[in-house]
This record gives C-alpha cells, structure tokens and sequence, in this order.
C-alpha cells in the first residue's frame, strides 16, 4: 500500500484526489490549514467524508508551521507528496498579498524540505494556468516561456516552480509541476466563478459578467484534473529521458505539465450551461474587465496525454449539471 502525503486535503481539489487514492488503494495522509478564506464547514463536511475510510488521516494545521509539518511527516514516512495547499484566488491576491507569500512562498519551501529529507520518489506540486500571464499564443505549451505573470497569486506559483527545479536540481527530487486550468465541479469553491452564477441565478439575482463576456476560459471537470495526478504520480521525471514535446529540465529531474480539457469556452457559453442546468434565466450584469484577469486560458495538455495516455475529456455541460445538482442537494435548493 502506497503512502501519500497530500497538503490541502480539505480544499476542493486535494479532498478529491485524496478520495480518489483512496479508491485506488493508496494509503493517504492529509495536511489541511482550515484556514477561513472561504467557508470553513465545506472544508470539515470534506474531511468528514473522507475520515470515514480507514486509509485516511489528518492534521490540521497551517504549513507555515513547520515544527508540525515535520512532526506529521516524520510519523507518516510519505514515499510521494502532492502539494495542493495554497492561498488561492487571483482577485483576493489584490487585496491581502501577504497572505501569499505566507502561504505558497514559505509554506511551499516547508514541503519541499520534508520531500528533501525524506528522499521521495515523486513530489507534485500544483501551479496555475495563470503563470503563463501575459503570453497571448494560444493554446499554452509547457515549453513556451512565462516571465510575465499579472498577480502575486500566479507570480508566488511560478516562484515555486523555480524554487522546485532549484531542489530537483540540488538534492535529485524528481518533480512534477502541474498548470491547472480553471477546475470546477461537486465541492468546489465558493469564491469560483460557477459557484457565484448558480448561487445567483438560484436566488433571482445578477450574474456580474466581466470584460462584458468576451473572455475564454479552459474549464476543466474536477475529476478529469485528479485523474491526470493520479497517473502522473507513476510519470516521474528521470533527468536526460524526455518524450516528445517534453519540458523536462536539462539540468534537473523536474517538468512542468498542464492539465486541460483543452477546449476554448466562451464564458457566455458557460452561463447557458448553467441557464439549463438550473431551468433559470440568468439576470446579466456586464462589466469591465478585472484588474489582473486575462481574457482568455487554453491548454495544450499533449504532453500529459504522452506521459500518461490520459485526457480530460468531460463536455462543460455535464459537468455544469454535476455541479448543479450537486449544488442543490448540498443547500437543500
């Protein structure tokens, strides 16, 4: 039984990959700060789900917190660590700033000493679509370069990318970043542009739609992104073995990888998604564009599908109308 040490487990993201390791067998050790960005009873239903298999454990407790970090790595031995915890949200990023440094500059180089003391076999260490900032090729290539990020959110996740690479190079700690691309679906996060529009359209309030609809999103099914990490957990970076199209380092075990659904959706398009998906008409409120925000994400996620044989694949009106019921049946709506 593989152990999994996994940061974040009670976040959207990390409480679905942790569920489905669990799934597949993986022993799995959480690490959650709990912190009150966004409501903190979705994060305890998360993790009460997931206590209900004996393969899980948890702390809670803030990565900045090194003493416990360590202490909880020491007691688990992780031979593979995926780290999900953040401080997440770009439009947050302008508001409290630090927050981010704290959590994704400090917290990250915490893990990245466990991973260095406890010689793992794999770290995977999540990034943003968001690095790519102002590049406008699209779709976005792993090997293109993002020098240009627009947020402190998406500028501490490429600094972890650097400092991951540095650790790769230093101590041969095969590393996997991986560029998600606006993930949604059961559970997710209330702050996310999907949760806002049902809960709007619900309530028979205005969806406050940006750069007056002309923006493009990459909406990528939860389920589809953990089932990309999962299999990557056994893709392990080997320094001087790329495949085609591969942004492995020369100098070190260590790639970046996206994971996409590798189709433009119109955000207009979106809201209709959930205008059937609810049996509402949406109330639309057109806006300027958002201080930081970019117009359009789109993933190129050829080299996942080389490493791994695997595509996300969900249409965003299923997944729309997954979200949705389950939306419904969680607040009883």
């Amino acid at each position: 039984m593989r152990k999994v040490l996994i940061t974040g487990t009670a976040g959207f993201i990390g409480f679905h990959l942790a569920k489905a390791l669990l799934d597949h067998g993986f022993r799995v050790q959480g690490y959650d700060g709990m912190s009150d960005y966004y409501d903190v009873r979705l994060k305890q239903r998360r993790h009460q789900i997931l206590l209900q298999n004996p393969g899980f454990t948890t702390v809670e407790a803030q990565l900045e917190d090194r003493e416990t970090l360590d202490r909880v790595a020491d007691d688990f031995a992780p031979e593979v660590i995926v780290h999900l915890a953040a401080q997440a949200g770009v439009r947050y990023s302008l508001e409290n700033p630090r927050a981010y440094i704290d959590a994704n500059v400090v917290g990250t180089f915490n893990v990245m000493e466990v991973a260095r003391r406890h010689k793992v076999a794999h770290l995977l260490m999540a990034s943003t679509s968001s690095a790519y900032g102002a590049n406008e090729v699209m779709p976005f290539t792993e090997t293109d370069r993002a020098d240009h990020q627009l947020t402190i959110y998406a500028a501490t996740k490429k600094a972890t990318e650097s400092m991951g690479h540095a650790y790769a190079h230093l101590w041969g700690i095969p590393t996997t970043m991986f560029r998600f691309f606006t993930v949604y679906g059961p559970w997710g996060r209330p702050d996310m542009a999907l949760y806002k529009f049902v809960q709007a359209i619900l309530k028979g309030e205005a969806l406050d739609i940006y750069n007056h609809g002309e923006m493009y999103r990459d909406f990528t099914y939860v389920t589809d992104l953990v089932e990309g990490i999962r299999l990557l957990i056994d893709a392990a970076p080997v320094l001087g073995q790329p495949v085609e199209g591969d942004s492995l380092s020369p100098a070190a075990p260590w790639r970046v990888v996206n994971i996409g659904n590798s189709d433009k959706v119109k955000l207009l398009d979106f809201v209709e998604a959930i205008e059937a998906a609810t049996g509402r008409v949406a109330i639309r409120n057109y806006m300027p564009m958002q201080k930081g925000d970019v117009p359009a994400t789109w993933a190129n996620a050829d080299l996942l599908r080389r490493l791994t044989g695997y595509a996300p694949k969900t249409d965003v009106r299923k997944g729309v109308q997954e979200f949705v019921d389950w939306y419904r049946d969680y607040y009883g709506v």
